[in-house]
């Protein structure tokens, strides 16, 4: 299956470039780029213009779910988003531990819940000035993960364990089963998508800032998700799911404090969200929250030595 492109996403350029705590910077075939380098550890961003795109699935996508009802997004200000998702290496550089399962510099942090990546996301902003670092909304995710493409994944119609860490032995579309890792592999170590970006389907499961919650039904600017809500929303699917779980429009949604050998997160930069923006505390929707597999099964991992817990359903 033929990987994606490079594509330089369309829109206006930041308007500053580099930020003052840029250690290197450039522009490729992908697009403008800057890296933060922390304590010996380099992180990349790319710069995700504004624009607009459709988020959800179409209702004839194969194995959609009915809360990926599809609606116009439109994206008026850009942002930064890590090329990779936060890796064990600049987790121990901020926060001195590593509570990952799978152990390796380079494989992405996991174990963690919203609320710590939280506590991450503080520490990080007030060592490095002006870095403005957060989680991306749900549809900032959607829209860097997708790259321009309408397809169930930014590789096209279907995928294979080549290009995404899921579990092989239940693919997407076709019968064929594939390599099934049972671990995670070290970031950029698949192909990147078409606005280079690593590792956006599969591996780890992502947190965004939003709370879990229906999706309007017309076009939406700046789309932040309901202001409250019991459970967050994760996206991207894992090395322990299966293949339909890593489509563009999966979502998935867990409680805060909830910390999983498959949940990760990735950085985005600035702009700040505005104070209605912000989730805050209270009781939201239900959504899609099973660890399926063929037939209903649940499929189970680790929080540790002892067995994973599961999502309420």
């Amino acid at each position: 299956m033929k990987n994606p492109t490079p594509t330089s996403p369309p829109g206006p350029p930041p308007e500053h470039f580099p930020a003052p705590w840029a250690s290197d910077w450039g522009e490729d075939p992908y697009g403008l780029w800057q890296s933060l380098t922390y304590r010996g550890v380099r992180q990349a961003f790319r710069w995700m213009p504004p624009g607009r795109f459709l988020m959800g699935s179409p209702e004839n996508e194969y194995a959609r779910y009915d809360n990926e009802l599809q609606h116009e997004v439109i994206l008026t200000r850009g942002f930064w988003l890590a090329e990779t998702a936060c890796t064990q290496a600049l987790w121990q550089a901020v926060m001195g531990e590593n509570p990952s399962y799978f152990k390796g510099d380079q494989r992405p942090v996991e174990r963690v819940s919203w609320n710590e990546a939280q506590d991450f996301i503080k520490r990080i902003n007030g060592t490095v000035p002006g870095l403005e670092a957060r989680l991306p909304t749900e549809a900032e995710w959607e829209y860097a993960c997708r790259a321009g493409t309408t397809t169930s994944f930014s590789f096209g119609e279907d995928i294979t364990p080549d290009q995404v860490n899921y579990d092989g032995n239940y693919p997407y579309r076709v019968d064929k089963t594939g390599l099934s890792r049972g671990e995670t592999v070290e970031v950029a170590s698949l192909p990147a998508n078409p606005w280079g970006l690593y590792e956006m389907h599969g591996n780890v499961w992502e947190w965004c800032q939003d709370w879990y919650g229906d999706y309007p039904k017309g076009p939406v600017v700046d789309l932040t998700g309901p202001t409250t809500g019991e459970r967050r929303v994760l996206r991207g699917g894992s090395w322990i799911l299966l293949g339909r779980c890593a489509r563009s429009a999966y979502r998935l949604r867990d409680e805060p404090g909830d910390r999983v050998d498959d949940f990760g997160f990735r950085l985005a930069l600035g702009p700040k969200l505005r104070r209605d923006e912000r989730a805050g505390q209270g009781k939201g929707g239900a959504g899609q929250t099973a660890r399926e597999a063929p037939g209903g099964r649940e499929k189970r991992g680790r929080a540790g030595p002892a067995a994973r817990k599961q999502p309420a359903k």
